[in-house]
């Protein structure tokens, strides 16, 4: 009996074509460029400080003020980037964190001391994102008009409640967490919450079914609720995802500030939707990187410290800012049309 034989095999002379690489790496490997980037920008901040004010840039004690300065921003960049990431925006952010700030300091709330102040600020917080996240989920609203209706009504609503004056918190135990003696290692109380809230986020982010979530209703938001998402719901989730960093970046700001004023949190909203674009998140939506948008913020602190160490006027700064926001978004344009 014969084995059947195979046909002849010719060589062409050519490489056998070779599947190409998964879509999840070419991600990893793009995100690994940008933290690289990202990284690469901060260093040469870091040299440039270093040159042009060495003994007060490179100074602990300055070096810990740009932490914390980051700290209060960069928990408000935290929950910007989950909003951007799902082709949202929330331009009220600053008004939030003020009128947390001023609720939250009151002679009647102060009465009831450190869990007082705390319970107040993340409240008034989560209920502004309540407001902004059925405005847009369920009222169907524009996130840029909500927001900005919100943004007017908070600012508003913070100046009526201190009536133009700066309230001066009396707590102990708040006034304990700003001081050196509360440090841990040399590093602000207000440092590790940062860390907590940004590490929780990019876990949130990237290994739970909240964040795929979150990135599939930023890609097609209609893909999404073919899918089985409950579109409306998700977004709900997120802007009080929002109001909740909002709230703890007002205590963290009380605690920093001792007080509490209805301009706290001036122009918030610009920075942290900046320092999330230049992170790469998607100003479109689905795509987004807890890790970039930190990274950002410090990129965006250090700018402000180098400045002022130098005496610069803040009309610079914000130019410079501007011009860093253009090129980011231009970069990411050019990005989304090689692929």
């Amino acid at each position: 009996m014969t084995q059947p034989v195979s046909p002849p095999r010719y060589d062409s002379g050519k490489a056998p074509a070779t599947a190409p690489p998964p879509a999840w790496r070419t991600l990893a490997a793009r995100a690994d460029v940008r933290t690289l980037s990202l990284l690469g920008v901060l260093a040469v901040l870091i040299v440039i400080g270093g040159v042009t004010k060495p003994d007060e840039f490179l100074d602990t004690r300055n070096l810990q003020l740009v932490l914390t300065q980051a700290s209060v921003i960069g928990v408000v960049t935290v929950g910007m980037t989950f909003v951007i990431t799902s082709g949202g925006i929330d331009l009220s952010v600053g008004a939030i964190v003020a009128l947390a700030s001023v609720w939250a300091t009151t002679v009647a709330t102060q009465e009831y001391g450190f869990a007082g102040i705390l319970f107040t600020a993340l409240a008034v917080g989560v209920g502004c994102g309540l407001v902004n996240g059925l405005l847009v989920a369920y009222g169907r609203m524009v996130p840029f008009i909500a927001t900005l209706a919100m943004l007017a009504s908070a600012r508003g609503l913070a100046l009526q409640i201190t009536d133009g004056r700066t309230q001066i918190v009396t707590v102990d135990s708040v006034l304990s967490l700003g001081e050196r003696d509360a440090y841990v290692l040399g590093i602000p109380p207000l440092v590790l919450v940062f860390a907590v809230v940004s590490v929780i986020g990019w876990l949130v982010l990237n290994r739970t079914t909240f964040g795929r979530r979150t990135v599939a209703v930023g890609g097609n938001a209609e893909a999404a609720r073919l899918a089985g998402i409950d579109v409306r719901r998700q977004r709900l989730y997120l802007y009080l995802l929002s109001g909740l960093c909002c709230g703890i970046a007002a205590f963290l700001l009380i605690i920093l500030a001792g007080s509490g004023q209805n301009t706290n949190g001036n122009l918030y909203e610009l920075d942290a939707i900046a320092a999330a674009i230049i992170g790469g998140t998607l100003l479109s939506g689905g795509r987004g990187t807890i890790t970039g948008s930190v990274l950002g913020v410090l990129i965006f602190t250090t700018i402000t410290d180098i400045f002022a160490l130098n005496n610069l006027q803040s009309d610079v700064q914000q130019i410079a800012k501007g011009a860093i926001i253009v090129a980011a978004v231009l970069v990411q344009r050019r990005t989304a049309s090689t692929t």
